[in-house]
């Protein structure tokens, strides 16, 4: 893991922000880079949408307006970190436990703009354990079902995300078929979101200042 391509990274993201957006800003030790550099040109955009309240509070520090989402409809741009990402811009996210919110912010962007350092990068994913937020109700009953398709769920105990839920993290898996994947699990009762994104993936891929 290298802190001067966190650095970078979050730094080159300035370069896809246009004068007058609404920035849409996820979570993480990289984003927290981007955070610190958008603070410098703070007074060129309109403001931000968070995903999680961890942003949110750096945001504010730096005083960058932070809207709801609901708000402002659309947005221009995303910028987010990841746990893993394939050759197809595929990820792996929820490491932080943003993952509702920073797949609402993904959704809701004309361009996603991911930021990583080079160790996050994979030829398939599945070495980080795959994150998935549920209902609290639902843990078992989703484990379950995680075990019949292969995987080991391991409650994140003790971690209750900003919409009140709960995280299984999922090891074992070598996910060939994200997309695939992600349809299946997202349509398991109890489950919010699934930490891959796959159907929507990453249209830019900066690893430190590099496009990929």
């Amino acid at each position: 893991m290298s802190t001067n391509e966190k650095q970078l990274a979050g730094e080159a993201a300035l370069r896809y922000v246009e004068d007058g957006a609404i920035v849409g800003v996820g979570t993480g030790s990289t984003v927290a880079y981007f955070i610190d550099a958008l603070a410098g040109i703070k007074d060129r955009i309109q403001g931000a949408v968070s995903s999680s309240e961890q942003s949110t509070a750096r945001m504010k520090q730096h005083g960058i307006e932070v809207f709801d989402l609901n708000a402002v409809g659309p947005i221009g741009i995303y910028i987010d970190g990841a746990d893993e990402c394939d050759p197809h811009k595929r990820l792996t996210k929820g490491g932080g436990a943003a993952l509702t919110r920073e797949k609402i912010c993904a959704a809701a962007a004309q361009k996603f703009v991911c930021i990583i350092d080079s160790s996050k990068r994979v030829d398939v994913l599945g070495r980080f354990p795959l994150p998935i937020e549920v209902i609290p109700m639902a843990r078992s009953l989703v484990s379950r079902e995680i075990v019949k398709l292969g995987g080991q769920p391991v409650w994140r105990d003790g971690v209750t995300t900003d919409n009140g839920n709960w995280i299984i993290d999922v090891h074992g898996w070598r996910i060939t078929d994200p997309a695939g994947l992600e349809r299946q699990l997202n349509q398991l009762a109890g489950v919010v979101t699934v930490g891959l994104f796959a159907q929507r993936p990453a249209d830019v891929v900066l690893v430190g200042d590099k496009e990929i």
